[in-house]
């Protein structure tokens, strides 16, 4: 079985940061991409950021181009989205999720963002 558990959620104001962790833990095989989604209240869960491990190429939305940035430990199985210039919009639920061989992906449990003054 393998468990996502995500931390670094919270309460910020506009302009701040925080940086999210996700770390993998379990009988994980390779892992191919991870990435980093949210959902507002109401609206769908859609993909913010994801790193491809095999040369660490990465992809972001457009709302948060030049404002976050996905990284990874390979070692510790572990995924980060370090997250600047935050938003009201920003506000949701953060999501991990790693792709691995097999075709097989998992979710982490979530970590509520909130930007608020």
């Amino acid at each position: 079985q393998v468990h996502l558990v995500e931390s670094g959620g919270g309460l910020v104001q506009p302009g701040g940061s925080l940086r999210l962790s996700c770390a993998a833990s379990g009988s994980i095989l390779s892992i191919n991409a991870m990435g980093w989604y949210h959902q507002a209240p109401g609206k769908q869960r859609e993909l913010v950021a994801s790193i491809i491990t095999a040369g660490g190429s990465t992809n972001y939305a457009d709302s948060v181009k030049g404002r976050f940035t996905i990284s990874r430990d390979g070692a510790k199985n572990t995924v980060y989205l370090q997250m600047a210039s935050l938003k009201f919009e920003d506000t949701a639920v953060y999501y991990c999720r790693f792709w691995t061989t097999g075709a097989k992906a998992y979710w982490g449990q979530g970590t509520q963002v909130t930007v608020s003054s």
